[in-house]
């Protein structure tokens, strides 16, 4: 069995807590973002969706941090995970008044 301290833990917000089953963190396993993207899509169907463009890269509507630093300033998709992670998913706030 793998101990919680070798996984990679996401904090999942509200508005996607639907496809966790109500879940506002699960874990997943070191690698990529993009793998752990893939695998949580695995076992949460329509997270992936939620989360990237058809194209594959990230919606500009979500935001995610690793470790407080956000993906777009690290590599993207391609930012490396290891155990004890801590990946935040922010859905982007817009709007405003003219």
């Amino acid at each position: 069995m793998v101990s919680t301290a070798e996984l990679v833990r996401v904090r999942i917000p509200s508005p996607l807590r639907n496809l966790t089953a109500g879940q506002g963190e699960v874990t997943g396993t070191p690698g990529t973002l993009r793998s752990l993207i893939a695998e949580l899509d695995g076992r949460h169907p329509g997270l992936k969706a939620r989360l990237c463009l058809a194209d594959g890269n990230l919606s500009g509507y979500v935001n995610i941090f690793v470790d407080e630093e956000d993906v777009r300033f690290l590599g993207g998709l391609d930012t490396t995970l290891r155990a004890g992670s801590r990946v935040s998913i922010l859905p982007a706030v817009a709007g405003g008044c003219c």
